[in-house]
């Protein structure tokens, strides 16, 4: 069922935007043919095929969660630009009134 250019109006309205009789033009033409695609969707036998969540038939990419040892604290620390006790020191990013208060 096509638009007519007085819908197209009448939505404008409704949307509050001021069209040109060109602009009316060509989103009526527009939207006749976005509607044409659309009925020639639905003509489309579906009949029996099951919906996708998506068509590139991608399965989950993600690793198993498994717990894995980590790095030992003398390897990590050994290219720290500051090591102190056995942890990173890093500069005080608050200034120290703020810590006070």
């Amino acid at each position: 069922m096509p638009i007519s250019e007085d819908e197209v109006r009448h939505i404008a309205k409704l949307a509050r935007l001021g069209l040109e009789p060109a602009e009316v033009s060509a989103l009526t033409a527009e939207l006749n043919g976005i509607l044409e695609r659309v009925e020639r969707l639905r003509a489309v036998d579906v009949e029996g095929v099951e919906p996708l969540a998506h068509v590139g038939g991608l399965h989950s990419v993600w690793r198993e969660d498994v717990a894995r040892p980590g790095l030992e604290r003398e390897a990590a620390l050994a290219n720290a630009p500051d090591a102190h006790e056995g942890y990173f020191r890093v500069p005080r990013v608050v200034a120290h009134e703020e810590a006070d208060a």
